[in-house]
């Protein structure tokens, strides 16, 4: 197999080392190791190539942001603002308050 372009090289290596990392990740998954992230980085790889690899992160992401969400409360909306009170007046300094 000889590959003949650039692009071919790229494109074989992008594939490779997708697979190899999420393999990696799998096994880290139950090893010591940042197994998640390891992951995230071989399908960011193969999303390039691959539809199935471009869904799936985009599933991860739109499901981790609802777990965000979730847990770290969404944030609230801007609510209409109050009508203006009138300024309470504070009683002068000479003068005492009743009781």
């Amino acid at each position: 197999m000889l590959l003949q372009t650039v692009e071919q090289v790229r494109r074989i290596f992008r594939i490779v080392a997708g697979f190899t990392l999420l393999l990696a990740g799998v096994v880290m998954l139950v090893t010591p190791g940042p197994g998640w992230v390891v992951i995230l980085l071989g399908l960011g790889l193969l999303a390039a190539e691959f539809v199935w690899a471009r869904r799936l992160m985009d599933r991860i992401k739109r499901e981790g942001t609802r777990i965000k969400d979730t847990v770290l409360g969404k944030p609230e909306s801007p609510r209409p603002e109050d009508p203006p009170r009138p300024p309470t007046e504070s009683p002068a300094s000479g003068d005492q308050i009743p009781s």
